[in-house]
């Protein structure tokens, strides 16, 4: 079986309460649809668990207007903690993830009527294009970003995770692992200096290399009409030392704790990625089950051990009011889905009274 890297499947948001974030999630970035909610022990982690089983509960969240998914994940076991000191871009991991919006002035002043905390105006990155970034109330950066490939039109001003900002010591070792492994071999911009469009981001003042990466050929796969094109974008600060995000703390606790990819052909995948210099952190070898959908799932680290998660999904609800389900190991993984199956998905859809 050769390998598939559908997309993103979704982002890993570790929080404190995951009905509250769930909520302003739903009401300011449309992620409404319920894929799975569950309370479990996270029994594989261990490596970035303290070598014992924590408990949680999440959920997997999705927008109508497709693009990337959220696992909104909440420790149980354990009182989550922020980082011990002010990140600042830069900072190795996951500092920004990307929401997809078809029109930068419509995104924003549906934002600023919510109240959200809109920390830049509409600004131009270096490829000319509009974006803005707002921090939701958990001091999370989203940046919201113009794609003009969608599911549907919904007529929601924004749509899902389309990629993510990430900290980085060596870009060109990072543009490496994130070419040759996830499919991102287009250098969109490579740029150094001070960025005004960074302005108002904690350390955004400083100087920088920045290179934004995308996929040159549309990704294929079970749910790629859904997720369609993604990009990463990766940081280097100049002249100020670099400290991980998640140092010392657990894997799950409070920032964005991962980035998941839809992917098929696990197997092939764990060897590339062995030869390539980034095995298996994590594998759950055989398919897990999660109640309300199942699949095999891994983890890689990046350069700077940034967590990378893959999932190869087996089984997901399409109707769960009726029980229906769609086993995906039946079909062929180089095709999308009928839009009839996932069009379905509109009927998991939450609605707040």
């Amino acid at each position: 079986m050769s390998i598939i890297i559908t997309g993103i499947q979704q982002m890993g948001i570790g929080v404190k309460d995951v009905h509250e974030a769930w909520k302003w999630y739903r009401h300011h970035f449309g992620f409404d649809i319920a894929i799975f909610e569950e309370a479990a022990a996270a029994e594989l982690m261990l490596p970035y668990t303290g070598g014992k089983p924590q408990t949680r509960h999440a959920v997997l969240t999705y927008n109508i207007k497709g693009g990337g998914g959220m696992e909104i994940w909440q420790y149980t076991s354990k009182d989550p903690q922020p980082p011990a000191f002010d990140v600042k871009l830069g900072d190795l991991g996951i500092f920004i993830t990307k929401i997809k919006m078809p029109d930068a002035k419509k995104a924003f002043d549906f934002l600023k009527t919510k109240g959200a905390n809109l920390i830049t105006e509409i600004v131009t990155d270096p490829e000319g294009k509009e974006h803005f970034y707002v921090k939701d109330p958990y001091n999370n950066i989203f940046e919201l970003v113009i794609f003009d490939d969608w599911y549907n039109k919904e007529d929601y001003p924004t749509g899902g995770i389309g990629g993510a900002v990430i900290g980085v010591t060596d870009i060109d070792k990072s543009i490496k692992f994130y070419s040759e492994i996830l499919g991102y071999d287009l250098v969109v911009y490579d740029k150094e200096g001070k960025f005004d469009d960074f302005s108002g981001i904690s350390g955004g003042d400083e100087e920088f290399r920045r290179v934004l990466l995308r996929h040159s050929e549309p990704r294929k796969g079970h749910f790629s009409a859904v997720f369609k094109s993604t990009e990463i974008e990766l940081v280097q600060v100049k002249g100020r030392e670099q400290r991980k995000i998640y140092e010392n703390r657990f894997w799950g606790e409070l920032g964005f704790i991962h980035l998941c990819y839809d992917v098929t052909g696990m197997n092939e995948l764990g060897e590339k990625c062995e030869k390539l210099g980034h095995p298996f952190t994590v594998d759950s070898a055989n398919s897990f089950d999660m109640g309300e959908a199942a699949g095999r799932f891994s983890y890689i680290e990046d350069p700077d051990g940034t967590l990378i998660e893959f999932v190869e999904t087996h089984k997901m609800p399409v109707m769960k009011k009726l029980g229906i389900y769609i086993n995906l190991r039946r079909r062929n993984p180089e095709k999308p889905l009928p839009r009839f199956i996932t069009n379905a998905l509109k009927f998991m859809r939450v609605k707040d009274k």
